[in-house]
């Protein structure tokens, strides 16, 4: 395989699913009824999250869905609330949920980079929460390609939003490969004519993503042996 460039998805593949999301949930609920825990617990049990145990359910819309999928789930709950007030309030607390590296970035990254691979991200978080995760673990001019949900391509599992990054870079989609953690992430790849590779730091299990991944890892550090392998 020749390799030229990658993709990779933000949550649960560059950064550990469950301790930024999960963090996220708690404190976005609580904040969004004001601090009315059994409120927050019966709405979190809509999206598929328990406050209790501050853990998601796997089909929860918060994982793969786009921050104007979960305004949609939650927003009905919130009948007094705008639309648009509530998707802000949503991106505001997620630019500061903490973030845990799946692996260490900056020596992972830079070491891809020192193989000529043109790096990219594409994720169904917001645009502007993207570059606030990436700027704080000071990844993110490591990054030729970086879109949200909104940055005008689609949100995945359309193939479009992959094309745009084959396009901004160069790379022939037979020549990059998308990294991700969900199905989304996958069925996109394939869509576009990409390698697929899926990681299990997010919240789904090997048995889950084998159907659409080239290959899975249990975290993206172990793409540079594969890669050295398909070299050979």
């Amino acid at each position: 395989m020749d390799i030229g460039a990658i993709l990779f998805d933000k949550d649960g593949t560059l950064f550990d699913f469950g301790a930024t999301w999960e963090a996220w949930a708690s404190s976005f609920l609580m904040r969004a009824t004001g601090g009315d825990r059994a409120r927050a617990a019966e709405i979190g049990h809509h999206i598929g999250f328990d406050l209790e145990h501050r853990a998601f359910a796997r089909d929860s819309v918060v994982i793969a869905g786009t921050p104007g999928e979960i305004t949609c789930a939650l927003l009905p709950h919130f009948p007094d609330v705008d639309a648009d007030a509530f998707l802000a309030m949503l991106n505001d607390e997620a630019a500061t949920a903490p973030q845990a590296e799946a692996v260490p970035l900056i020596p992972f990254l830079d070491g891809l980079i020192r193989r000529g691979l043109t790096l990219g991200v594409m994720t169904n978080d917001s645009e502007a929460v993207a570059l606030a995760h990436l700027g704080e673990a000071q990844v993110r001019d490591r990054f030729a390609f970086i879109a949200g949900f909104d940055s005008g391509y689609g949100a995945k599992p359309a193939p479009e939003p992959l094309l745009a990054f084959c396009k901004a870079t160069g790379v022939t989609p037979d020549r990059a490969i998308m990294v991700g953690d969900s199905t989304h992430d996958l069925i996109a790849g394939r869509r576009a004519g990409m390698g697929t590779v899926g990681v299990l730091t997010g919240m789904a299990e090997a048995e889950t993503l084998a159907p659409y991944a080239d290959v899975i890892f249990p975290d993206i550090g172990h793409l540079p042996g594969w890669l050295d392998g398909s070299r050979k």
